[in-house]
């Protein structure tokens, strides 16, 4: 229910601004491509791909520059510090994967003359940002079971973090009309976040002497099951203390309802 009313309000958000401009047209597509995430598990690596991830989207082309877009993206990111080469995130053997579910209104801006088929141009370059909200679900496989992290608390929280947050879309692609009105799309998109659980992990580590739960205990901090040494004393650092952010190299298909007015605009 409540993506239903997010859907209808950036619907009627990019109707609404549809107003008197000249040469409007719509246009819908679909994307696929792949995901991945910058956060405690991944710190450095800010093109480290792990997943896939696709959506659709329904824009307003306003002019030749400029368009508002309403999309749905859905991705899955992971991470895993026993592949890291840095030994310290190595020693702390923490893992995650979640599920993101992201509706957004996304500004476009092109650098070119560009409207399919009529245009001037085949192609343009473009960048983009905008805002959203995700939904996300962090979970870890401990002996050989999948456990949902928010409601263990791992860090010793006093009640469960959300289960979305709100993100700012930013990034750049290019734009081909390949044949009439169909263009391809690629582009490569990030989304930082208002939260640093994503991946479960931001502060610090929970004493698991008041921890009653076993299976909060054993995932908050898993150092020992590499070491038999357990490194997450009480207060000490776990996680960086930053928000987290996701990334998607998308690949699109769309095609754009041209208008009268477009043909004489151009």
């Amino acid at each position: 229910m409540r993506i239903r009313k997010q859907v209808v309000f950036l619907v009627i958000v990019l109707i609404g601004f549809t107003g008197k401009l000249r040469a409007q047209t719509w246009e819908i597509g679909g994307t696929v491509g792949e995901s991945g995430y910058v956060g405690d598990l991944n710190p450095n690596n800010p093109l480290k791909l792990t997943d896939i991830g696709g959506g659709g989207f329904l824009k307003r082309n306003f002019n030749n520059y400029l368009s508002l877009k309403a999309s749905y993206t859905y991705a899955t990111i992971q991470g895993n510090d026993n592949t890291s080469s840095n030994p310290q995130l190595y020693a702390r053997n923490l893992s995650f994967s979640t599920s993101l579910s992201e509706l957004s209104l996304v500004a476009e801006f092109n650098f070119m003359d560009y409207i399919p088929e009529i245009g001037r141009t085949k192609y343009t370059p473009f960048i983009f940002v905008g805002f959203g909200s995700v939904a996300y679900n962090p979970t870890a496989i401990y002996k050989g079971v999948s456990y949902e992290l928010r409601p263990l608390m791992t860090e010793g929280q006093a009640k469960p973090y959300g289960d979305r947050a709100w993100v700012v879309p930013y990034g750049a692609g290019i734009k081909f009309n390949f044949t009439g009105q169909w263009n391809f799309i690629v582009d490569l998109g990030y989304r930082t976040a208002n939260t640093g659980y994503l991946d479960d992990v931001y502060g610090n580590y929970a004493d698991k002497n008041v921890m009653t739960n076993a299976v909060a205990k054993a995932l908050s901090d898993r150092s020992g099951e590499l070491t038999g040494t357990y490194i997450g004393s009480p207060g000490s650092q776990r996680g960086n203390y930053n928000h987290d952010s996701y990334m998607v190299l998308g690949f699109t298909v769309s095609f754009t309802f041209l208008t009268q007015n477009c043909y004489r605009f151009n």
